[in-house]
């Protein structure tokens, strides 16, 4: 079961066969109690209602069930891409970010763990993606920052970042591997 509480995520899934997709808040799935073995959130813990949320996911979990939640930063590429990538993000767009962006900072470290679970300190896992340029401009045009940006100032910052990055990609246009290291928030249901 899928769930976001936005239609538009939704549609935008790609169907699986043994998944089920539903529009619905974090807060209040709908799923039955005790019905799930494995409650997870990637990259969305920190908007949540967190009082409300940790009941829900208790209230759903099986005995033993297991909550994980998953947030990741900045990729990185390579240091000569990296040090143009971290000044955009910081000072380019970086008065942009919600507040809730430092909550992902810390890795979720911040947030308050649901009581009534055990956590778990899990092993370091990582996100990796092979990328050409275009693509990697095209996942920094997602970002919320990077859409605020270009609403208050009418220009799409990502077009300067571009010519920055040429130089320090290389010419060649073969794809580099993009890295993000995962931060995890695991436990079992007592």
């Amino acid at each position: 079961m899928a769930t976001d509480a936005s239609a538009r995520q939704i549609g935008e899934a790609p169907r699986l066969e043994h998944v089920r997709f539903a529009v619905a808040p974090a807060e209040r799935s709908g799923l039955p109690d005790a019905s799930a073995d494995l409650v997870t959130v990637a990259q969305a813990l920190h908007w949540f209602d967190l009082p409300i949320f940790y009941g829900e996911v208790r209230r759903v979990l099986a005995p033993r069930g297991v909550f994980a939640a998953w947030c990741y930063g900045l990729l990185t590429i390579a240091p000569e891409v990296d040090a143009v990538l971290n000044r955009f993000y910081r000072e380019v767009v970086g008065g942009y970010w919600p507040a809730e962006r430092a909550i992902v900072e810390r890795g979720y470290a911040s947030l308050e763990f649901p009581s009534g679970f055990d956590e778990i300190i899990p092993p370091p896992f990582a996100m990796e993606k092979a990328w050409t340029l275009p693509e990697l401009l095209g996942y920094i045009r997602t970002w919320s920052a990077v859409r605020r940006y270009a609403e208050a100032r009418n220009e799409d910052p990502v077009t300067g970042l571009e010519s920055e990055l040429e130089t320090p990609w290389g010419s060649s246009g073969e794809p580099r591997k993009a890295l993000w290291d995962l931060d995890i928030r695991l436990g079992r249901k007592r």
